[in-house]
C-alpha cells in the first residue's frame, strides 16, 4: 500500500511544518511520529501500542489500509484514544457504538458502489463480472457490491478473486470472459488493478473495466500503461479540480492542497494524500477546542460539521463516524494518460 502510505506520510510531513510555521495549537507546537507498517496488519498493531504506550500520543491517523484499521479497533477502544483511518470501508467506523473512537476520512466503498452502479445503469449495463481483491479492501468492497446489486438493476455473472501479492490474473480473466459480462469491475488497491488491465488487454477481453476508488492515484496510470487507457473509477474532487465551477465549495481547498504539494516535493497530490491532509486538519481544528485531552479531543471530532476538505463536506456525528455522503465523488476517466471527467 505504499502508493497510498507515501502520499499520506508527505500530507502529514507538510502539515506539522505549515501548523508550527503558522504558530502551532495555541502556540503549541505539534509533532507527528511517523511508523511504516508495511502494509502488515500484525506491524500496525505494534506500532500503534509503541504509539499509544511509550510515545504518549493524544490521536492516531491511519492506518491506509482497511485490513490494518479493523485489526487495531480492540488496541484502539482499550486504549480509549482517537484514530482517524485514512482507508475506506464503512466497517472500520460501524457500528458507532462499537467504534466510538474511531473515524475516517476516505469515502465510503457504499458510496462508491453507488457511483459505480448508476455509471453502469447509465450505459445500459446490467451483466456485471466482479473480480476482488482477497484483502480486506477488496472483502469489504465485495460484502457491499454482491449485496447491493439486485436494488440497482445490476446482475453478477461470474465473481473471482486474486490476492494482494498475484502476479497474473489471467485464469480469472479467462473464465470471466465466457460469463456473458458486459462490464468488468475490479475492486482493489495497485498493483493488482493494474497488473488486471494489463492482463486484459493481452487476452483482448472486450469489456469495459471500471474500478474502485482504491486506483485513484498516478501509480495507477504509471503501472497500467496504456492497458488503463478508457478504465472508469469513482474518486474525490482532487483529481478534477480545475474542472470544478468556482462555485463548488470544495475548489479552493483542492487548489491550495494541490499546489502546496506539488510546491513541496515537485510531484501531483493525490486523493489518498488528501485523505490525510483531512484527518490532520481536522485534528488541528479540534485541538484548538479541546486541548490535550483525549476524550474532549474524541467528543470534539464527533462534533465536526461543515468541514470543507479534500474528500467532501464532512458532518461527523454521533451516528456517523465518517460524515460524507452523496456528491463525495465524481466519476472519472483515463483519457490520453491523464484523469477526465467520465463520459
Amino acid at each position: 500500500n505504499s502508493p497510498l502510505g507515501t502520499p499520506e506520510k508527505d500530507t502529514a510531513v507538510m502539515l506539522e511544518k505549515q501548523i508550527n510555521a503558522a504558530g502551532g495549537i495555541k502556540g503549541k507546537k505539534i509533532q507527528i511520529i511517523v511508523y511504516d507498517t508495511e502494509s502488515d496488519e500484525t506491524k500496525a498493531v505494534t506500532f500503534a501500542k509503541k504509539l499509544l504506550e511509550q510515545d504518549k500520543v493524544l490521536v492516531i491517523v491511519g492506518p491506509s489500509s482497511t485490513g490494518e484499521s479493523l485489526a487495531l479497533v480492540n488496541t484502539i477502544t482499550t486504549a480509549q484514544t482517537p484514530l482517524i483511518s485514512v482507508a475506506a470501508s464503512a466497517r472500520i467506523v460501524t457500528p458507532v457504538n462499537e467504534k466510538k473512537w474511531i473515524f475516517k476520512t476516505p469515502q465510503s466503498d457504499v458510496l462508491a458502489v453507488d457511483e459505480v452502479y448508476a455509471y453502469l445503469k447509465s450505459k445500459g449495463w446490467t451483466k456485471v463480472a466482479l473480480l476482488t481483491s482477497s484483502g480486506g479492501f477488496g472483502a469489504t468492497g465485495k460484502a457491499v457490491l454482491e449485496p447491493a446489486a439486485p436494488g440497482a438493476g445490476i446482475t453478477i455473472v461470474a465473481a473471482e478473486s486474486f490476492g494482494d501479492q498475484d502476479t497474473d490474473m489471467t485464469a480469472q480473466l479467462t473464465k470471466i470472459k465466457g460469463s456473458g459480462a458486459q462490464a468488468l469491475i475490479v475492486w482493489g488497491t495497485n498493483p493488482g488493478p493494474a497488473i488486471i488491465a494489463k492482463n486484459a488487454k493481452q487476452l483482448n477481453l472486450g469489456l469495459p473495466i471500471l474500478n474502485s476508488h482504491g486506483v485513484a492515484n498516478k501509480k495507477f496510470i504509471e503501472l497500467g500503461g496504456d492497458a488503463v487507457e478508457g478504465v472508469v473509477f469513482p474518486a474525490g474532487k482532487l483529481l478534477l479540480a480545475d474542472k470544478l465551477p468556482d462555485s463548488d465549495p470544495q475548489k479552493a481547498v483542492l487548489v491550495k492542497y494541490r499546489d502546496n504539494f506539488q510546491t513541496e516535493y515537485g510531484r501531483s497530490a493525490d486523493t489518498f494524500g488528501g485523505h490525510a491532509y483531512d484527518a490532520i486538519t481536522m485534528v488541528a481544528k479540534a485541538l484548538e477546542k479541546s486541548g490535550a485531552d483525549k476524550s474532549k479531543l474524541r467528543d470534539e471530532l464527533e462534533k465536526t460539521t461543515g468541514f470543507i476538505g479534500t474528500g467532501g463536506i464532512f458532518n461527523m456525528s454521533t451516528s456517523d463516524h465518517n460524515g460524507l455522503g452523496k456528491g463525495s465523488f465524481v466519476m472519472v476517466q483515463i483519457k490520453g494518460g491523464v484523469w477526465a471527467p467520465a463520459q
